[in-house]
């Protein structure tokens, strides 16, 4: 589906949102039909499923699969949107490795999903000058004015848990990092939003009191390729 440079292999089909429903599927009229896409993303997707909206479907090679597409971009408000959620890790990745990240540049070794303890996996453990950190990785999709990414667009009480634990890497002589990823175009800043998850805002202020480091970057989304381009401002107010 995807290369080591974050290209799609297959030229994404351009369709028109019908309408999301039980969370995996979403309907989707193409030019001569309407198909049926599976939706990479289980969060609320808020303000981005209005009837009408453009998608971007990735048809899928595997003949086993019982669907035939799946979704993997949105253009809402003019903004291109990357909603696969999957995709995530693997673009954060390949910032690693291509030093497109400049806090986490050059390093000795990077590992994927590597568990801190018995309940808790980060997405990534990587050591530069024997000074090991960790780094989880959130994915952000809302925007409700044109220049502010926002996170997140639900409760996470498992985000919650993430950043708890982060702290207590910390104390464990770890560094931490948590990255919000916008894959949205056009964002120039981000923030909590705090009035979608109060408690979530109280945790992410304890972790910056910790020592957590907090980063966003902003991607390069288009049908041929997504990956990180621009880190954008924290803004706390």
């Amino acid at each position: 589906m995807y290369n080591l440079i974050m290209q799609f292999t297959n030229s994404l089909i351009k369709g028109k949102l019908i309408k999301r429903y039980k969370r995996f599927f979403v309907d989707v009229k193409l030019k001569n039909e309407i198909v049926t896409a599976h939706c990479p993303n289980t969060g609320s997707m808020k303000g981005l499923l209005d009837e009408g909206n453009e998608v971007y479907l990735l048809k899928n090679s595997n003949p086993k699969r019982k669907l035939k597409y799946g979704l993997e971009i949105i253009r809402a408000k003019k903004n291109l949107v990357g909603v696969n959620t999957h995709m995530a890790n693997k673009i954060v990745s390949h910032g690693l490795s291509n030093n497109l990240i400049k806090e986490l540049e050059n390093n000795d070794s990077i590992k994927p999903e590597v568990f801190f303890n018995k309940e808790t996996r980060f997405d990534f453990l990587i050591e530069k000058n024997n000074q090991k950190s960790f780094v989880e990785v959130k994915n952000v999709t809302l925007f409700r004015d044109e220049k502010t990414a926002e996170f997140p667009d639900a409760i996470t009480t498992r985000g919650s848990k993430h950043l708890i634990t982060l702290i207590d890497a910390i104390k464990k002589g770890y560094k931490a990092y948590l990255i919000f990823l916008v894959q949205i175009q056009n964002m120039e800043k981000f923030k909590i939003a705090k009035d979608i998850d109060s408690e979530y805002y109280k945790n992410y202020l304890a972790a910056k009191k910790a020592g957590v480091n907090f980063l966003a970057y902003r991607c390069k989304i288009n049908s041929k390729e997504i990956l990180i381009e621009k880190k954008l401002k924290i803004i706390n107010d």
